[in-house]
């Protein structure tokens, strides 16, 4: 879940690097590291986020260079844990993303042969196994044999000070090359690059590249070396960028009337195909994680009441529980914002293992996941910057939506009811809706508890506005279903408590039964849907939109949640102790 950058050019590589790397943080911001190659290595690294840390670019010398920008798994938060790491000799440097399982084995083995170590970190053993290799073999063979000594996951950059190139690999984390004029670039992912370069290589799993006046792949499962194409990407290098927005969630919360276009602006055959192969299957399965798994579950409800079609919803680190029921005919649904997930891509090894199909929803062309799927949605909603899934949780609504009404042979129906909710959702962004919800941020800024409650498809919308609201504001919230209410969390109610109800049409009298008992325990009662009631202490108006409800009910909780945040003095774009691709498990 860190991020790293290379690069190897013609210019200075450590402006390149440092832009690079913030462009990385929502990858992870404990700490951050540089180095650069001119005489020799110059080693920049420290706590604390980039802009904390006071890197000096003129004494970072060379046009050879990588960074790390950390989200501590193994070793604290120190100094010494924070990457680049070096070998004993001080010839190898290695940044890495990941986990190396039986680090502590390879430890062992390294320091009875004589290495010492000056970190707690997994990544350590990786420079000094390189160092140990090379005392037979030269940097790019010594790389490979250390390689295939590690166990776990890794996308690692390395250097060696006697070498004007880059060694990098991945092994279940993401990584990619920009390629450029006469310069080339690797990096967890593509903002990284995007200013210097839209033509990418995705590198495939166990590829070694060496990058020095071009680039060589070898593939470590094949034990030779393979030719990987060169792609040209749409994202725009604007889309990266915060513009007139404080914040990154910001910006992308009111993206959403151009990202849920994007989402329905689908190959009509695409959607089809998928929609027959889920007529034919026996047994199907929606799976995800965080925010993923809560579109998977809003789906759930959609292809029943549309299609008449049951679908089951798993977390995904949870899967392996049903690999036992999976059989050829099966078919599993894997949803990931970034494709790199560790456990949707676990999760879905396991069901090729019983020789289920895979169709991913996924927003990140080239990913993991896209590669191990046998068809592959793109969501088409640009880099998402913020750790926190906005626009593309409303994105993978909107497919699954579409696909719902697909099978249901109401494939232009939908699209029309989508299309019609998007002036809507613009109206659910602007201006004076951010301000009326930033009056109720003032209001509840300083509780220690939110509860949210929902029957129907608002019984997923209030499982995911709980999680946005506790992960950016840190104030404690939790989602459930309006009937459990009287199952024990009733309890829990107090004086003054917010409690935010979701209700629609459909759900109307039940859930307001279920406000009233919260009201009549001290509650302080605010209703998000198409009708006001005087049970509410305040009212969030979202027009009634049936099956799409779920995809416009949860912006207003966006932007309280930013709201909160923001009040709170918490950063919405960097929520602590979260990092935006959970590539490890």
């Amino acid at each position: 879940m860190c991020g790293i950058i290379g690069y190897r050019g013609n210019r200075q590589a450590s402006p390149i690097i440092l832009e690079g790397l913030k462009k990385l943080e929502y990858r992870g911001y404990d700490s951050a590291g540089i180095i650069t190659l001119g005489s020799g290595f110059s080693l920049q690294k420290n706590v604390g986020k980039i802009n904390e840390i006071n890197f000096n670019l003129n004494e970072l010398k060379g046009r050879i260079g990588c960074g790390h920008t950390r989200w501590a798994t193994t070793g604290a938060v120190t100094k010494e844990n924070a990457h680049p790491h070096l070998s004993n000799n001080g010839k190898i440097a290695v940044v890495h993303n990941g986990i190396i399982e039986n680090y502590q084995e390879l430890r062992d083995f390294l320091i009875f042969n004589g290495f010492d170590f000056y970190s707690q970190t997994d990544t350590e053993v990786i420079p000094n196994l390189i160092e140990y290799f090379m005392r037979e073999k030269d940097f790019f063979e010594a790389t490979k044999l250390a390689l295939s000594k590690l166990e776990g996951s890794y996308a690692i950059i390395a250097l060696n000070n006697e070498e004007n190139r880059l060694v990098a690999a991945r092994k279940d984390s993401p990584l990619v090359v920009g390629v450029g004029e006469n310069e080339y670039f690797v990096a967890s992912d593509i903002p990284a690059f995007l200013e210097y370069t839209k033509k990418v290589v995705y590198l495939a799993e166990k590829d070694l590249v060496n990058i020095d006046d071009d680039i060589k792949i070898f593939n470590l499962k094949e034990n030779s070396f393979v030719e990987r194409p060169i792609n040209i990407i749409e994202w725009d290098l604007e889309q990266v960028k915060k513009g007139n927005f404080n914040h990154y969630m910001l910006k992308e919360i009111t993206e959403q009337t151009e990202t849920i276009n994007k989402a329905i602006a689908q190959d009509e055959i695409s959607i089809k195909e998928v929609a027959e192969l889920m007529k034919k299957a026996r047994g199907i399965y929606l799976v995800g994680c965080g925010s993923s798994y809560h579109a998977c579950l809003s789906a759930a409800y959609k292809f029943s009441s549309l299609a008449k079609m049951h679908v089951n919803v798993a977390l995904a680190s949870e899967f392996s529980n049903y690999k036992d029921f999976l059989i050829p005919e099966s078919l599993v649904i894997a949803v990931s914002q970034s494709g790199e997930t560790a456990d949707v891509l676990e999760a879905v090894r396991a069901a090729k293992e019983k020789g289920a199909k895979i169709i991913s929803i996924v927003n990140v062309m080239g990913s993991s996941l896209t590669r191990e799927s046998d068809k592959a949605l793109m969501m088409n909603s640009g880099p998402e910057i913020c750790v926190l899934s906005t626009k593309t949780y409303t994105s993978q609504l909107t497919l699954l939506t579409l696909l719902a009404y697909a099978v249901a042979g109401k494939y232009e129906v939908g699209k029309k009811k989508l299309k019609d909710l998007v002036n809507y959702v613009y109206y659910l962004t602007s201006d004076n809706t951010r301000k009326y919800i930033k009056e109720l941020a003032e209001k509840i800024k300083d509780s220690n508890h939110i509860y949210l409650i929902g029957r129907g498809l608002q019984y997923p919308t209030a499982l995911e506005a709980a999680l946005k609201i506790k992960e950016v504001s840190y104030i404690h919230a939790e989602g459930f279903a309006g009937g459990e209410l009287k199952h024990g969390t009733i309890a829990l109610i107090e004086k003054g408590i917010p409690c935010i109800v979701f209700s629609s049409e459909q759900t109307e009298k039940e859930i307001i039964s279920n406000a009233a008992e919260l009201k009549v325990r001290g509650g302080y009662i605010i209703g998000v849907g198409p009708k006001n009631n005087e049970i509410f202490d305040i009212f969030i108006r979202v027009r009634e939109a049936e099956e799409a409800n779920s995809i416009c009910q949860i912006i207003p909780i966006q932007i309280l949640a930013y709201q909160l945040a923001v009040l709170r003095g918490c950063d919405p774009d960097r929520p602590r102790n979260l990092a935006k691709s959970v590539t490890v498990k």
